[in-house]
C-alpha cells in the first residue's frame, strides 16, 4: 500500500527511492516549521545475525492457522518499536477475517482471507500533532502464508496493482495519487535486510486537503511479509516518514528472523 544503505539496510531500500522525490506538499504548510520525529536507533545488519537472515528452521515455520497467528503475534510492532512519540490508534488491530483487495475501479475494499494466508494482523498507530505539524498515522502488518512461494506472490500482486491502478481510493474522502513503486530482490542495490523488498510512495488526499507524502513498504522473509505504511499530513516531511517505515521493517523483520529461522 512504498542513495546509499544506512544502518538498517531497510533506510537504504527505502532512501533509495525517496531520494529522488520531493516532500509532495508534506513538508511544511504557508511557511510552517516541519515538525520531526525521534524514532529509535535502528540496528547495524552485521549485528546479531541481521541482514539477509538465518536459514529457515521447517520444524518453527507455522503450518497452521493457530500456529501462524502465534509466530505474527510475535513479530507486530507496538507502539514503543517506533519511538516515544508514537500511540496506539483506535480500533488498534484489524479484524483477523478481514483481507484488503484493490478491486477493478480501484478502490480497496475488504474481503475474506484468501486461502494463501494462515493468519495476518493489521495494527494501528498515531503521533499526535505537534509545533508546526498535523497527526500522522501509521500501520503496520505481519502475514503469514503457506508457503515462501505465496509470499513473493504477495510481493508482485502488489507491484501490479500499482501499475493497474496508479491512483487508489482508500475509503471515502481517502485517495492516493501518483504512487511509484521499486523493487528490490536479495543483493540488489544494497537489499541486505530481506529476502524480497517492495516499496511504494506517493501523495495522499483526506477531507483536510493534501497532497501529503505517503510511503509504503513491505519485506518478506521465508513464508512471511512484513509491512509499514504512514500517511502523511499537513508540515510531515517525507523523510521522517522515511525514518518510521524503516524503523518498523527492520526491528519486525528481525523478529521474524528470530521467530522462525535457524538461530543458535
Amino acid at each position: 500500500m512504498r542513495a546509499a544503505a544506512t544502518a538498517a539496510g531497510a533506510v537504504g531500500a527505502v532512501g533509495a527511492l525517496l531520494g529522488g522525490c520531493s516532500d509532495g506538499g508534506g513538508s511544511g504548510a504557508q511557511g510552517r516549521p516541519a515538525g520531526t520525529f525521534t524514532p529509535r536507533p535502528v540496528p547495524s545488519p552485521t549485528a546479531g545475525g541481521f541482514g539477509a537472515g538465518p536459514p529457515l528452521d521447517a520444524a518453527r515455520v507455522p503450518r497452521t492457522a493457530a500456529e501462524a497467528r502465534a509466530v505474527a503475534g510475535r513479530i507486530i510492532a507496538d507502539p514503543a518499536l517506533f519511538g516515544r512519540e508514537v500511540r496506539r490508534d483506535s480500533p488498534y488491530e484489524s479484524d483477523p477475517a478481514a483481507w484488503p483487495v484493490l478491486d477493478v475501479d480501484c478502490v480497496w475494499r475488504i474481503r475474506p482471507v484468501p486461502p494463501d494466508v494462515l493468519a495476518s494482523v493489521t495494527r494501528y498507530y498515531r503521533i499526535p500533532a505537534g509545533p508546526g505539524r498535523a497527526g500522522t498515522r501509521l500501520t503496520a502488518t505481519v502475514t503469514v502464508h503457506r508457503t515462501a512461494r505465496d509470499s513473493s506472490w504477495e510481493i508482485a500482486r502488489a507491484m501490479e496493482e500499482v501499475m493497474r491502478c496508479p491512483a487508489q481510493e482508500l475509503r471515502d474522502g481517502e485517495r492516493l495519487g501518483s504512487l511509484f513503486t521499486s523493487a528490490l530482490h536479495l543483493a540488489e542495490q544494497n537489499n541486505d535486510w530481506a529476502q524480497d523488498a517492495f516499496t511504494e510512495t506517493g501523495d495522499f488526499h483526506d477531507r483536510t486537503g493534501g497532497p501529503y507524502p505517503y510511503i509504503w513498504a513491505e519485506g518478506k522473509y521465508g513464508p512471511v511479509t512484513v509491512a509499514v505504511s504512514v500517511r502523511g499530513a499537513r508540515g510531515v516531511p517525507r523523510g521522517a516518514m522515511a525514518g518510521l517505515v524503516a524503523e518498523g521493517q527492520t526491528w519486525m523483520m528481525r523478529r521474524a528472523q528470530q521467530a522462525i529461522g535457524r538461530v543458535s
